[in-house]
């Protein structure tokens, strides 16, 4: 009997069961930045309130999991007016939109001891594929993760026709313990 505690043990630490780290953001160490053009000058602004569930072992990638969200509502371009403007209905609703979610479907190696991301994004109800390289990092207590990707606006419906540029720049350095 005993020896067959012992195997299944075996059995779980070799499939990495036990090698899987479940992780928290942290969200005052995380950062949620993008960039826009807004009649050719660069309006930068971040999202805060990270929350979410990451389970990481860099040595299996196929077997993290990322679900990760920030609150619509925290958006931030040091301008509250315009703040106040990108929580309302046309931009990101974030009365009835409170969550901006990044689910993975399936994480791989990359290049260069990067890591690609696979996965869904929603914003404001619609939901996409999102692709996008992401670089981790051993820190204490678990990982940081550092990734920089585009999003189309108009695939979410975010801005409709204004004046803003259609491609937003988006920077993750997302810290979970």
């Amino acid at each position: 009997m005993i020896r067959s505690i012992l195997l299944a043990t075996g059995c779980l630490i070799g499939s990495g069961l036990f090698a899987q780290g479940v992780y928290q953001p942290v969200d005052k160490r995380s950062t949620v930045q993008f960039t826009i053009k807004n009649l050719g000058f660069n309006v930068t602004g971040s999202f805060s309130g990270v929350a979410g569930k990451v389970i990481f072992d860099p040595a299996e990638p196929g077997n993290a999991s990322f679900d990760v969200t920030v609150e619509a509502a925290s958006v931030n371009t040091d301008n509250s007016m315009r703040d106040d403007h990108l929580r309302k209905e046309s931009f990101f609703d974030a009365e009835h939109f409170p969550k901006i979610r990044l689910v993975s479907d399936r994480i791989a190696f990359h290049r260069n001891g990067a890591y690609l991301f696979n996965g869904q994004l929603t914003i404001k109800g619609h939901t996409k594929a999102s692709r996008f390289p992401f670089a981790a990092a051993k820190v204490e207590g678990g990982y940081r993760f550092k990734a920089a990707f585009t999003v189309n606006r108009r695939d979410f419906g975010v801005g409709g026709f204004s004046t803003i540029s259609d491609d937003t720049q988006v920077n993750l350095d997302i810290t979970v313990n």
